[in-house]
Protein backbone atom coordinates (compact mmCIF):
# COMPACT_ATOMS: atom_id res chain seq x y z
CA UNK A 1 0.00 0.00 0.00
CA UNK A 2 1.42 3.38 -0.79
CA UNK A 3 0.24 6.75 0.38
CA UNK A 4 -0.63 8.24 -3.16
CA UNK A 5 -2.79 5.32 -3.82
CA UNK A 6 -4.61 6.40 -0.54
CA UNK A 7 -4.72 9.80 -1.39
CA UNK A 8 -6.16 9.18 -4.75
CA UNK A 9 -8.96 6.44 -2.92
CA UNK A 10 -9.92 9.68 -0.23
CA UNK A 11 -9.84 11.82 -2.71
CA UNK A 12 -12.80 9.73 -4.82
CA UNK A 13 -14.61 9.40 -1.85
CA UNK A 14 -15.01 13.10 -0.74
CA UNK A 15 -15.97 13.92 -4.49
CA UNK A 16 -17.64 10.63 -6.12
CA UNK A 17 -16.17 11.97 -8.87
CA UNK A 18 -13.13 10.50 -10.58
CA UNK A 19 -12.45 13.62 -13.16
CA UNK A 20 -12.92 16.00 -9.93
CA UNK A 21 -10.82 13.73 -7.91
CA UNK A 22 -7.98 13.51 -10.19
CA UNK A 23 -7.94 17.16 -10.72
CA UNK A 24 -7.49 17.81 -7.13
CA UNK A 25 -4.71 14.74 -6.85
CA UNK A 26 -3.02 16.88 -9.80
CA UNK A 27 -3.14 13.67 -12.08
CA UNK A 28 -4.62 12.26 -15.00
CA UNK A 29 -7.79 10.18 -14.58
CA UNK A 30 -6.38 6.81 -15.95
CA UNK A 31 -3.63 7.24 -13.49
CA UNK A 32 -5.78 7.55 -10.63
CA UNK A 33 -7.74 4.53 -11.59
CA UNK A 34 -4.81 2.53 -11.64
CA UNK A 35 -3.82 3.81 -8.35
CA UNK A 36 -7.06 2.98 -6.71
CA UNK A 37 -7.58 -0.39 -8.66
CA UNK A 38 -3.99 -1.36 -7.20
CA UNK A 39 -5.57 -0.16 -3.77
CA UNK A 40 -8.31 -2.54 -4.04
CA UNK A 41 -6.40 -5.67 -5.35
CA UNK A 42 -3.91 -4.60 -1.88
CA UNK A 43 -7.05 -4.37 0.42
CA UNK A 44 -8.13 -7.92 -1.63
CA UNK A 45 -12.07 -6.28 -2.57
CA UNK A 46 -13.44 -3.70 -4.10
CA UNK A 47 -13.69 -0.26 -2.70
CA UNK A 48 -15.44 2.11 -5.25
CA UNK A 49 -18.85 1.08 -6.64
CA UNK A 50 -18.96 2.74 -10.17
CA UNK A 51 -22.19 2.77 -12.69
CA UNK A 52 -22.23 5.13 -15.37
CA UNK A 53 -22.54 8.82 -13.80
CA UNK A 54 -23.31 6.42 -10.52
CA UNK A 55 -20.26 6.33 -7.98
CA UNK A 56 -20.24 5.52 -4.60
CA UNK A 57 -18.19 3.43 -1.92
CA UNK A 58 -19.02 0.27 -1.59
CA UNK A 59 -19.11 -1.20 1.64
CA UNK A 60 -15.74 -2.32 2.11
CA UNK A 61 -15.18 1.42 0.73
CA UNK A 62 -16.91 2.57 4.24
CA UNK A 63 -15.50 0.45 6.85
CA UNK A 64 -11.35 1.71 5.70
CA UNK A 65 -12.62 4.80 5.13
CA UNK A 66 -11.77 6.56 8.46
CA UNK A 67 -8.47 3.93 9.24
CA UNK A 68 -7.24 5.31 5.53
CA UNK A 69 -8.21 9.13 6.75
CA UNK A 70 -6.03 8.70 9.97
CA UNK A 71 -3.42 7.01 8.27
CA UNK A 72 -2.70 9.85 5.78
CA UNK A 73 -3.06 12.16 8.13
CA UNK A 74 -0.28 10.61 10.30
CA UNK A 75 1.99 10.53 7.68
CA UNK A 76 1.39 14.25 6.64
CA UNK A 77 2.27 15.16 10.06
CA UNK A 78 5.56 13.64 10.30
CA UNK A 79 6.70 15.35 7.23
CA UNK A 80 5.49 18.90 8.71
CA UNK A 81 7.12 17.97 11.56
CA UNK A 82 10.33 16.98 10.09
CA UNK A 83 10.49 19.83 7.80
CA UNK A 84 9.73 22.03 10.98
CA UNK A 85 12.87 20.18 12.67
CA UNK A 86 15.24 20.44 9.75
CA UNK A 87 13.94 24.20 9.76
CA UNK A 88 15.21 23.96 13.21
CA UNK A 89 11.37 25.70 13.92
CA UNK A 90 10.95 22.43 16.63
CA UNK A 91 13.25 22.05 19.32
CA UNK A 92 12.77 18.77 21.35
CA UNK A 93 13.74 18.28 25.07
CA UNK A 94 12.78 15.00 26.59
CA UNK A 95 13.59 14.98 30.35
CA UNK A 96 12.72 12.13 32.84
CA UNK A 97 12.27 12.62 36.76
CA UNK A 98 12.65 10.42 39.64
CA UNK A 99 9.32 9.61 41.36
CA UNK A 100 10.45 11.76 44.31
CA UNK A 101 11.81 14.58 42.01
CA UNK A 102 8.83 17.10 41.56
CA UNK A 103 7.79 18.80 38.02
CA UNK A 104 8.02 22.26 40.00
CA UNK A 105 11.91 21.92 39.93
CA UNK A 106 12.45 22.03 36.08
CA UNK A 107 9.68 24.64 35.44
CA UNK A 108 11.88 27.81 35.79
CA UNK A 109 14.55 26.32 34.00
CA UNK A 110 12.33 25.63 31.18
CA UNK A 111 11.06 28.78 31.32
CA UNK A 112 14.36 30.33 31.13
CA UNK A 113 15.92 28.49 27.87
CA UNK A 114 12.42 29.20 26.17
CA UNK A 115 13.59 32.71 26.05
CA UNK A 116 16.29 31.91 23.91
CA UNK A 117 15.65 28.26 21.89
CA UNK A 118 12.63 28.91 19.93
CA UNK A 119 10.35 26.04 18.98
CA UNK A 120 10.91 24.21 22.61
CA UNK A 121 8.86 21.31 22.84
CA UNK A 122 9.35 19.78 26.78
CA UNK A 123 7.93 16.30 27.35
CA UNK A 124 8.48 15.16 30.94
CA UNK A 125 8.56 11.44 32.03
CA UNK A 126 8.46 9.63 35.28
CA UNK A 127 10.84 6.64 36.30
CA UNK A 128 12.99 5.03 38.65
CA UNK A 129 16.73 6.13 38.40
CA UNK A 130 17.79 2.87 36.67
CA UNK A 131 14.83 2.65 34.40
CA UNK A 132 15.64 6.50 33.93
CA UNK A 133 19.61 5.58 32.57
CA UNK A 134 18.37 2.84 30.12
CA UNK A 135 16.23 5.75 28.86
CA UNK A 136 19.38 7.95 28.74
CA UNK A 137 21.36 5.35 27.05
CA UNK A 138 18.61 4.06 24.43
CA UNK A 139 18.18 8.05 23.40
CA UNK A 140 14.85 7.90 24.51
CA UNK A 141 15.09 10.74 26.81
CA UNK A 142 17.85 13.52 26.81
CA UNK A 143 18.82 14.45 30.44
CA UNK A 144 17.42 13.17 33.67
CA UNK A 145 17.45 14.40 37.13
CA UNK A 146 17.39 11.55 39.64
CA UNK A 147 17.87 11.04 43.78
CA UNK A 148 20.19 8.78 44.87
CA UNK A 149 21.68 6.48 42.21
CA UNK A 150 23.69 3.57 42.65
CA UNK A 151 26.23 2.11 40.15
CA UNK A 152 25.68 4.98 37.05
CA UNK A 153 27.35 3.86 33.63
CA UNK A 154 30.67 5.42 33.05
CA UNK A 155 28.75 6.60 29.70
CA UNK A 156 26.62 9.01 31.61
CA UNK A 157 27.61 12.42 32.96
CA UNK A 158 26.85 13.30 36.49
CA UNK A 159 26.51 16.57 38.01
CA UNK A 160 25.62 16.92 41.68
CA UNK A 161 22.66 19.93 41.68
CA UNK A 162 21.83 19.99 45.29
CA UNK A 163 21.14 17.91 48.28
CA UNK A 164 18.24 18.40 50.44
CA UNK A 165 16.87 16.95 53.57
CA UNK A 166 13.08 15.22 53.94
CA UNK A 167 10.36 16.75 56.07
CA UNK A 168 6.89 15.81 57.81
CA UNK A 169 4.65 16.80 55.79
CA UNK A 170 0.97 16.34 58.02
CA UNK A 171 -2.34 18.38 58.44
CA UNK A 172 -2.73 21.13 61.09
CA UNK A 173 -4.95 18.89 62.84
CA UNK A 174 -2.74 16.18 63.23
CA UNK A 175 -1.39 15.50 67.02
CA UNK A 176 2.05 16.09 66.10
CA UNK A 177 1.41 19.44 64.18
CA UNK A 178 2.51 21.63 67.14
CA UNK A 179 5.82 20.09 67.57
CA UNK A 180 9.31 22.15 66.71
CA UNK A 181 10.64 18.82 65.12
CA UNK A 182 9.29 15.04 65.03
CA UNK A 183 11.50 12.05 66.47
CA UNK A 184 12.06 9.24 65.31
CA UNK A 185 10.20 7.56 68.27
CA UNK A 186 6.90 10.00 66.97
CA UNK A 187 7.10 9.01 63.78
CA UNK A 188 7.03 4.80 64.67
CA UNK A 189 3.96 5.79 67.01
CA UNK A 190 1.78 7.11 63.85
CA UNK A 191 0.35 5.75 60.90
CA UNK A 192 3.04 6.89 57.49
CA UNK A 193 1.34 7.32 54.32
CA UNK A 194 3.55 5.63 51.67
CA UNK A 195 5.00 6.79 48.07
CA UNK A 196 4.66 3.83 45.93
CA UNK A 197 8.10 3.32 43.52
CA UNK A 198 9.90 6.20 46.06
CA UNK A 199 13.70 5.63 45.53
CA UNK A 200 14.40 7.00 49.00
CA UNK A 201 12.04 4.68 50.43
CA UNK A 202 14.68 2.18 51.53
CA UNK A 203 17.19 4.56 53.19
CA UNK A 204 13.87 6.01 55.12
CA UNK A 205 13.17 2.29 56.47
CA UNK A 206 16.61 1.79 57.11
CA UNK A 207 17.27 5.16 58.93
CA UNK A 208 14.10 5.02 60.84
CA UNK A 209 12.60 1.48 60.94
CA UNK A 210 15.59 -0.60 60.98
CA UNK A 211 14.11 -3.30 63.57
CA UNK A 212 10.00 -3.33 63.00
CA UNK A 213 8.19 -1.78 59.52
CA UNK A 214 6.29 1.42 60.34
CA UNK A 215 2.40 1.91 60.90
CA UNK A 216 1.42 2.43 56.81
CA UNK A 217 -1.66 3.43 55.79
CA UNK A 218 -2.67 4.74 52.51
CA UNK A 219 -0.33 3.87 49.78
CA UNK A 220 -0.07 6.05 46.33
CA UNK A 221 2.21 6.69 43.26
CA UNK A 222 0.90 9.98 43.02
CA UNK A 223 2.47 12.45 45.57
CA UNK A 224 -0.90 14.75 45.45
CA UNK A 225 -3.06 11.80 46.16
CA UNK A 226 -0.79 11.45 49.35
CA UNK A 227 -1.02 15.43 50.44
CA UNK A 228 -5.04 14.94 49.86
CA UNK A 229 -5.40 11.96 52.30
CA UNK A 230 -2.90 13.67 54.39
CA UNK A 231 -4.77 17.34 54.84
CA UNK A 232 -8.13 14.83 55.55
CA UNK A 233 -6.09 13.40 57.97
CA UNK A 234 -5.12 9.63 57.49
CA UNK A 235 -1.98 10.29 57.97
CA UNK A 236 1.67 11.81 58.22
CA UNK A 237 4.17 12.01 54.34
CA UNK A 238 7.43 11.96 54.16
CA UNK A 239 8.42 14.10 51.34
CA UNK A 240 11.55 16.22 49.94
CA UNK A 241 11.78 19.50 50.96
CA UNK A 242 10.95 21.05 47.55
CA UNK A 243 7.85 19.16 47.16
CA UNK A 244 5.07 22.20 46.51
CA UNK A 245 2.45 21.26 48.56
CA UNK A 246 -0.99 22.06 49.19
CA UNK A 247 -2.02 24.89 51.18
CA UNK A 248 -3.54 23.65 54.26
CA UNK A 249 -0.54 21.56 55.02
CA UNK A 250 2.57 22.27 57.28
CA UNK A 251 5.58 20.52 57.03
CA UNK A 252 7.74 19.95 59.96
CA UNK A 253 11.75 19.03 60.23
CA UNK A 254 12.47 15.58 61.12
CA UNK A 255 14.87 15.72 64.24
CA UNK A 256 18.67 15.56 63.26
CA UNK A 257 17.62 14.98 60.20
CA UNK A 258 18.78 11.74 59.54
CA UNK A 259 17.43 11.24 55.96
CA UNK A 260 18.76 13.20 53.14
CA UNK A 261 19.42 13.48 49.88
CA UNK A 262 21.24 14.53 46.67
CA UNK A 263 19.95 15.11 43.52
CA UNK A 264 21.67 14.44 40.48
CA UNK A 265 21.49 15.85 36.86
CA UNK A 266 21.85 12.87 34.14
CA UNK A 267 22.85 13.19 30.56
CA UNK A 268 24.98 10.45 27.87
CA UNK A 269 28.86 11.46 27.63
CA UNK A 270 29.75 11.98 24.16
CA UNK A 271 26.53 12.15 22.32
CA UNK A 272 25.52 15.61 20.23
CA UNK A 273 23.86 17.98 22.27
CA UNK A 274 20.93 19.30 20.55
CA UNK A 275 20.82 23.72 21.84
CA UNK A 276 17.37 23.04 24.00
CA UNK A 277 19.88 20.40 25.81
CA UNK A 278 22.95 22.85 26.01
CA UNK A 279 20.97 25.00 27.54
CA UNK A 280 18.75 22.96 30.23
CA UNK A 281 22.19 21.56 31.22
CA UNK A 282 23.93 24.80 31.62
CA UNK A 283 20.78 26.62 32.98
CA UNK A 284 20.52 23.79 35.58
CA UNK A 285 24.32 23.62 36.53
CA UNK A 286 24.12 27.32 37.37
CA UNK A 287 20.99 27.93 38.52
CA UNK A 288 21.42 28.82 42.52
CA UNK A 289 18.87 25.99 43.91
CA UNK A 290 18.18 27.40 47.09
CA UNK A 291 14.75 29.26 45.13
CA UNK A 292 13.63 25.54 45.19
CA UNK A 293 15.05 24.50 48.14
CA UNK A 294 15.01 27.19 51.26
CA UNK A 295 17.50 25.52 53.61
CA UNK A 296 19.62 24.68 51.53
CA UNK A 297 23.36 25.81 52.13
CA UNK A 298 21.97 27.37 55.42
CA UNK A 299 22.72 25.46 58.90
CA UNK A 300 19.63 24.48 61.34
CA UNK A 301 20.05 23.67 64.77
CA UNK A 302 18.04 20.95 64.18
CA UNK A 303 20.09 19.78 61.50
CA UNK A 304 23.30 19.77 62.84
CA UNK A 305 25.38 19.88 59.38
CA UNK A 306 25.16 22.28 56.48
CA UNK A 307 23.81 21.50 52.52
CA UNK A 308 26.51 22.97 50.01
CA UNK A 309 26.39 23.02 46.37
CA UNK A 310 28.59 20.98 43.97
CA UNK A 311 32.16 22.18 43.58
CA UNK A 312 31.27 22.62 39.56
CA UNK A 313 28.47 24.76 40.65
CA UNK A 314 30.65 27.04 43.35
CA UNK A 315 33.27 27.66 40.50
CA UNK A 316 30.75 29.07 38.50
CA UNK A 317 28.95 30.63 41.30
CA UNK A 318 32.51 32.38 41.91
CA UNK A 319 33.10 33.57 38.12
CA UNK A 320 31.46 36.79 38.82
CA UNK A 321 31.28 37.41 34.91
CA UNK A 322 28.44 34.09 34.73
CA UNK A 323 27.06 34.47 38.58
CA UNK A 324 26.03 38.40 37.53
CA UNK A 325 23.36 37.36 35.00
CA UNK A 326 23.00 34.13 34.24
CA UNK A 327 19.90 34.72 32.40
CA UNK A 328 22.36 36.78 29.71
CA UNK A 329 24.83 34.06 29.75
CA UNK A 330 22.24 31.65 28.88
CA UNK A 331 21.26 33.46 26.01
CA UNK A 332 24.68 34.00 25.35
CA UNK A 333 25.32 29.88 25.26
CA UNK A 334 22.17 29.22 23.43
CA UNK A 335 22.56 31.37 20.50
CA UNK A 336 25.82 29.69 19.52
CA UNK A 337 24.84 26.33 20.34
CA UNK A 338 21.86 27.26 17.82
CA UNK A 339 24.74 28.75 15.68
CA UNK A 340 27.11 25.32 15.97
CA UNK A 341 23.76 23.04 15.57
CA UNK A 342 23.38 24.98 12.50
CA UNK A 343 26.57 24.60 10.63
CA UNK A 344 27.39 20.63 12.36
CA UNK A 345 30.06 21.78 14.43
CA UNK A 346 28.34 21.33 17.75
CA UNK A 347 30.17 18.35 19.94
Amino acid sequence: MELHQVRYFLAVASTLNFTRAAEQCNVTQPALTKGVQKLEQELGGQLIYRERQLTQLTDLGKEVLPMLERTLAAAQAVRRRAQEFQRKEVAPLKIGLAPSISASLVLDPIAEIAKFVPGLHVELREGSAEKLVDLLLEGEINAAMVGDVQDIPARIDDWLLFEERYVAVLAPTHQLANRPSISIDDLRETVLLERAGCDVGPKILRSYFPEEPPHRGHCSGNDLHLQHMAAAGFGLMLAPEHMPRLPTLKTIPLEGDPVSREVRLLAVQGRRYSPALDAFIKVARLRDWTVEVPHQGIPLESRGHTLSWSEDRSQAAADSSIASSVGMAVADEARCALARYSDGSLP
